[in-house]
């Protein structure tokens, strides 16, 4: 099947279409109605850390502009729209009391969004910690397994069942690896072992809240959000070999042995050495919950060398500004290896867009690479489906151009273009094409 001739009509009625934003790329307001810092306020704040120089501190405008922005989701004619809740707005020190006021804006949305029959996928962690509780370590201290376990149950009390799913993290190798070993995220810290400590932390702290949500008899579907891709050795060197093995292990084994397995992959554990983080009896039992869904990022295939990094552009394919190779048939050798290795019982894929330099003119956003990339990639999507793996859900990265984490507002992944400066938002041309898309009726109709 060509790209090009991808339809809704191939996939299931039941099958779910939305977008996807994350509370500080998007809300703004970072100090307003009794928010508390997160760490990336605090790391938005170190000279050198953000491309340029910005912050969060106004984003999107999203906690006050959020009606236009329900109206822009529900004129793209999605079913679903994943969105996470800052946890230092809702629970400013992480700990004690919470922020009313907080909890308030997030039933505004919910509320909305329900009424005009859009599902509601909420992530509870979606990297902006509470400060305070990073200046008490953070994941890499233990306690803050007990912090986040409460902060999910009383997310659960309050919103469980006007919710389609509840994610715990997302992306945890990022938090993990990004913030705590390479120190480019926030909070910015050069540490192998805190980095291996946070890692189990995440998981263990995943496995905890799932058992106290359900603890209060909550059902709605919960489960764990992971930035996977297939990972190829540069040469048929077996020390290419060798690294892309192992960097397999790091970055994806690592997270699904765990979860799915109830163990951390051996040979990885043997590569950490005294990096490996302090495990206690029990807690691989507690990671292991059942999980109703795994979500699924992919942005991008990666290479492993041994000795010289490889060069993407020497592939030939495209490359996005994130200096990404696009390569849509990854998504579907993803989906279909975890299926085969590990068997969840739903897969979501729950970002996938990329960014790319775009001009707006007359009011328009021809932004033809990013529509061929979302197109290319529901195409790969389709590709799994019909292999038998039981992916149900795409959700695009991202509803809005917003505030890029490290790169600040220089990359722009959004299906709508935002002026930062008056804050307008104009649907691109990938967005009007999304939304012809979804307009096509059940499958066999016109």
């Amino acid at each position: 099947m060509s790209s090009t001739e991808i339809s809704r009509h191939q996939f299931p009625d039941h099958f779910t279409w939305g977008v996807a934003t994350s509370s500080f790329q998007i809300e703004g307001a970072h100090n307003s109605d009794g928010k508390g810092p997160s760490i990336w306020d605090t790391f938005c704040a170190i000279e050198g850390k953000i491309a340029d120089a910005s912050n969060g501190h106004r984003a999107c405008e999203h906690y006050t502009r959020w009606p236009e922005d329900v109206d822009l989701i529900c004129q793209l004619g999605v079913k679903a729209y994943r969105f996470s809740m800052s946890w230092p707005r809702v629970q400013p020190d992480g700990q004690g009391a919470w922020n009313e006021a907080g909890f308030a804006f997030y039933d505004r949305v919910i509320h909305a969004l329900t009424e005009r029959g859009i599902e509601l996928h909420l992530t509870l962690n979606h990297w902006d910690l509470p400060q305070a509780l990073q200046d008490q370590g953070g994941w890499a201290n233990r306690d803050l397994c007990e912090h986040f376990t409460r902060y999910a149950s009383e997310v659960a009390r309050r919103f469980g069942s006007r919710l389609a799913s509840i994610c715990t993290h997302n992306e945890p190798w990022v938090i993990a690896i990004l913030g705590y070993e390479q120190g480019i995220f926030a909070p910015g810290i050069e540490s192998r072992p805190q980095a291996m400590q946070a890692v189990h932390h995440l998981l263990l702290s995943h496995g905890m809240a799932l058992q106290a949500m359900r603890s209060l008899g909550c059902t709605t579907p919960m489960g764990i959000v992971l930035n996977l891709s297939p990972i190829y050795p540069a040469s048929d060197d077996p020390k290419d070999v060798a690294k892309a093995r192992l960097d397999d292990g790091l970055i994806l084994r690592w997270y699904m042995d765990p979860l799915y397995r109830g163990e951390y992959p051996q040979d990885v554990w043997a590569h950490l050495g005294t990096d490996a983080p302090v495990v206690l009896p029990g807690d691989l039992d507690t990671i292991a919950q059942h999980h109703d869904f795994l979500g699924v990022n992919y942005y991008t295939r990666n290479f492993s060398s041994s000795g010289n990094p490889w060069d993407v552009a020497s592939t030939g394919n495209q490359v996005t500004d994130m200096g990404w190779e696009v390569y849509p048939q990854g998504l579907t050798e993803l989906l279909c290896r975890l299926h085969t290795d590990y068997q969840p019982e739903r897969l979501w894929v729950t970002e996938n867009g990329a960014a790319f330099k775009d001009d707006l003119v007359a009011g328009v956003v021809n932004d033809s690479a990013r529509l061929a990339y979302i197109r290319d990639h529901i195409a790969a999507t389709h590709a799994a489906l019909v292999q038998g793996v039981p992916v149900g859900a795409y959700f695009a990265w991202s509803l809005l151009d917003n505030f890029e984490w490290a790169s600040g507002y220089a990359k722009r992944f959004g299906l709508v273009h935002v002026d930062f400066e008056t804050q307008k938002r104009t649907l691109k041309n990938s967005a009007l094409w999304y939304q012809q898309f979804l307009r096509e009726t059940s499958r066999g109709s016109d």
